[in-house]
């Protein structure tokens, strides 16, 4: 780390971003190759899978539109169910397939870049080899955690989901409906945030510490308490800037069909390169938090414990506690 981790509690807003550059500077080449091998594939993946859902959900749509216009049980509109039942089935097979390989690169990302992080934390060698061999060892933690994370959002988006149609059959669209639902929405949006931002500081603590799934998510979660506003800040301005580059792929190149080739393919490696840089500041930044926060919290991760706990992917010792992190507060 560029500083004591024991001052790293006073660090804000601007000291975060900072701290993560300086990281991701000083150690550009390592950070480099894991985003050539890693990060450029993932984002590849996602900007991929956004094209290709739209024009595969939009032929979905237009066979929809020709079934409503087509008279019942004739043999034509027979075809066009079944081929509008292939389209449903292509869909669902490429969103999973999709899924599949978000998931592995997204964890083999998360866990590279947080072992890099606490190697140079701990002054150790510091290779892409093994960063790459911690990921056998913590992937199951990391699924784990992402799984319980998964069923968090899912269950937070039915319950939103309930309370949007409580809100239609009770108040509905007047004056205090509307007032009522922007409330909901700003409650929705706050709650969305700091789901994300528990679930990106359990991330870590599931490499970090012997802690996987709801375990490291309340850990997160006490982490993240008396650095809440500072956590909520960072993930929300990192989710804008997400949704904008989105945004800026889905307007340019997805339906402004009139431009050119050249600028459609210039804008496209525009938004692939933001969103590798970003994607990789937000696995640094993240590591980070979590630094900030067990310093707040005096939890001080000592060199030596730390050490231990990174041998451990190289199979040199028994897995380290999440007890015995407390030790040599000064480093």
């Amino acid at each position: 780390m560029e500083r004591d981790q024991e001052k790293m509690q006073f660090l804000g807003f601007f000291g975060v971003f900072k701290e993560s550059y300086m990281i991701m500077f000083s150690w550009r080449k390592i950070f480099s190759l894991i985003t050539l091998t890693l990060i450029l594939p993932l984002s590849l993946i996602f900007l991929i899978n956004m094209e290709v859902s739209q024009v595969m959900f939009g032929g979905i749509l237009f066979y929809s539109e020709r079934i409503s216009r087509t008279k019942f049980g004739t043999p034509h509109q027979k075809r066009l169910i079944n081929t509008i039942s292939i389209e449903w089935a292509s869909f669902i097979i490429f969103k999973l397939i999709y899924f599949v390989f978000f998931l592995i690169f997204s964890l083999v990302s998360t866990s590279a870049v947080v072992h890099t992080i606490a190697s140079i934390y701990t002054s150790r060698e510091v290779t892409l080899k093994k960063a790459m061999g911690a990921v056998a060892k913590v992937w199951k933690r990391l699924v784990i955690t992402f799984l319980c994370t998964f069923a968090a959002f899912f269950i937070y988006n039915v319950v939103a989901g309930i309370v949007l149609f409580i809100w239609a059959l009770t108040i509905g669209e007047n004056i205090y409906g509307m007032a009522t639902l922007l409330v909901i929405g700003i409650l929705y949006i706050v709650g969305f945030i700091y789901l994300a931002a528990v679930w990106q500081l359990a991330n870590v603590v599931s490499m970090l510490e012997d802690s996987s799934g709801i375990k490291a998510m309340m850990k997160s979660n006490e982490l993240i308490k008396g650095k809440k506003g500072l956590s909520l800040i960072i993930t929300f301005m990192l989710s804008v800037f997400f949704f904008l580059i989105q945004f800026l792929f889905s307007m340019v190149l997805l339906r402004l069909f009139h431009v050119g080739l050249v600028w459609k393919i210039a804008s496209g490696v525009l938004c692939l390169l933001l969103l590798c840089h970003l994607l990789l500041l937000m696995l640094v930044i993240q590591t980070v938090l979590y630094f900030v926060c067990k310093s707040y919290h005096h939890e001080i991760i000592g060199k030596s414990a730390l050490s231990e706990q990174l041998e451990v992917y190289q199979g040199e010792h028994e897995l380290v506690k999440a007890t015995g992190v407390q030790q040599d507060s000064h480093v």
